[in-house]
């Protein structure tokens, strides 16, 4: 399922240059003797109040184990190699810095937020402190720093945390300060699953977890599904040896994950052949870039109508050819179950191609040569305009179902508004506060409705039901008086 996120950094260069700094102008600020700048940090349940000193920005290191960057990390492999192999050089620094700039969903390209941030910085100066340790190790305030260093400024102002402080400390500090609700930009969705991942890998419960991230327990769960998802696809993507599927790629797709999951569970206990194969293919949609309200075409009445199967051209189709169910052994039980039903394993087998596929167009490395690009795209392209095609039919059909469905849902509004007006009658009735003129007017009212209503339900049925007859005969015994 990928590497884990949660690990010790080495102190970074001139680190005990950079201590004798800090403690030097923390004894600066102490005997001053004038009101001293504090910050107040939570930690392990309780707030301590560190001083603010103004230290030099070149010498302060970004912080490789931000949370804010987690998922957009892995948008240039060979740069997070960099990163993890020497987290506080140049390489890995620069990493860092462009990142931090750069738009969540699509790191290629700068973020309107960090510029409306930097504009802020520019006109009003840094109104927070941010956080360091001893060693120089930015722990908050990392994306100002990169804005500061843009304008040329020379120093920022920071909170020194206790040398005594763990990299789990340290974490659970930065976690801590951007679950606030002040923060200038929060963490992007990504991000904010992969943060509830590490507390669940320090041992913490969810409904711990739940708490600081202010959620409910069956958010955090619902969370955490989506993420062993996104997991699981990245390494299916790789499938083969290629090139894999990164954790930004879903960086955006957050309401259509949630609906998602909330379908698959409705599903499952009912029929789990039918939940497995719409959670593919709404996966597959998603990757494929299809609205919210596209991927929603993708339900029950998607799946019996058979409308994907109808659009599919044939070496896609072929990609999901039925695989016979075939049984499972268990190991050392010495039991076989049912494997997942053809129906299944052809809706993965579709899937599996189009995360290939994704992959191959969307890698931003070298050496994934035009030629492999090429059939990849092809891919993509066929895929796309099959889900548009059954997406647009599904779509109609369901129009023309409401459509069907509109009269009678609005008489059935009428039924429980008169439903409401026999009870308020009543109660008028007895204290004696009914206006029986107006309720008079009224019921002329519903009489001609029921006319007009007569009247259109009667054209075009050659053999009305009950119900119709009834409101028939009723209106025409009504005109005869």
């Amino acid at each position: 399922m990928g590497k884990t996120m949660v690990r010790e950094f080495p102190p970074p260069p001139r680190a005990e240059q950079f201590s004798d700094l800090i403690k030097k102008r923390l004894e600066e600020v102490r005997s001053s003797g004038g009101t001293r700048e504090t910050v107040t940090v939570d930690w392990n349940g309780q707030q301590i109040h560190v001083d603010v000193v103004d230290l030099p920005l070149a010498d302060l290191y970004l912080n490789p184990g931000t949370h804010r960057i987690r998922a957009q990390r892995s948008h240039k492999p060979d740069q997070d190699r960099n990163l993890d192999q020497d987290p506080f050089g140049d390489a890995g620094q620069t990493y860092l810095t462009a990142l931090l700039k750069a738009q969540p969903s699509n790191p290629e390209l700068r973020d309107p937020d960090f510029d409306k941030l930097q504009e802020d910085l520019d006109k009003f100066g840094q109104n927070d402190p941010g956080l360091v340790t001893h060693h120089g190790v930015l722990v908050n305030g990392n994306t100002r720093a990169v804005a500061l260093r843009e304008l040329g400024k020379q120093t920022m102002r920071v909170g020194v945390l206790p040398a005594s402080f763990t990299q789990a400390d340290i974490d659970a500090v930065e976690l801590a300060l951007q679950l606030r609700q002040d923060q200038r930009r929060d963490y992007s969705y990504i991000n904010r699953l992969l943060a509830m991942e590490e507390q669940a890998g320090r041992g913490r419960t969810p409904e711990q977890i739940a708490k600081d991230f202010r959620i409910k327990p069956a958010t955090y769960h619902q969370e955490r599904w989506i993420l062993s998802v996104i997991k699981e696809l990245n390494d299916r993507s790789a499938s083969g040896g290629g090139v894999a599927l990164r954790l930004v790629d879903w960086e955006g797709a957050q309401e259509r994950l949630k609906e998602l999951q909330r379908l698959y569970v409705k599903l499952e206990t009912l029929d789990r052949d039918q939940a497995e194969i719409l959670k593919e293919w709404r996966l597959a949609a998603i990757l494929l870039g299809f609205s919210k309200t596209d991927v929603r075409h993708i339900d029950e009445a998607f799946l019996k109508e058979g409308y994907l199967g109808k659009e599919l051209p044939a070496e896609l189709a072929d990609s999901g050819t039925a695989v016979q169910a075939e049984s499972v052994s268990i190991p050392g039980l010495g039991l076989d179950v049912p494997a997942a039903s053809s129906a299944v394993s052809a809706a993965r087998a579709l899937n599996d191609r189009i995360l290939r596929a994704a992959a191959t167009v969307r890698n931003t490395t070298a050496g994934v040569p035009d030629s492999e690009k090429a059939p990849a795209q092809s891919v993509i392209d066929q895929a796309k305009g099959a889900f548009d095609q059954a997406i647009e039919s599904a779509g109609r059909q369901a129009r023309l179902r409401k459509r069907k469905q509109l009269a009678p849902a609005r008489l059935a509004d009428a039924c429980a508004s008169i439903d409401q007006c026999v009870i308020e009658v009543v109660q008028a009735r007895t204290s004696n506060s009914l206006d029986e003129e107006a309720f008079d007017e009224a019921v002329l009212k519903l009489q001609t409705s029921l006319r007009k209503l007569a009247q259109q339900a009667g054209r075009g049925i050659p053999n009305p039901g009950d119900g119709v007859s009834w409101l028939i005969a009723a209106a025409t015994a009504e005109g005869n008086r």
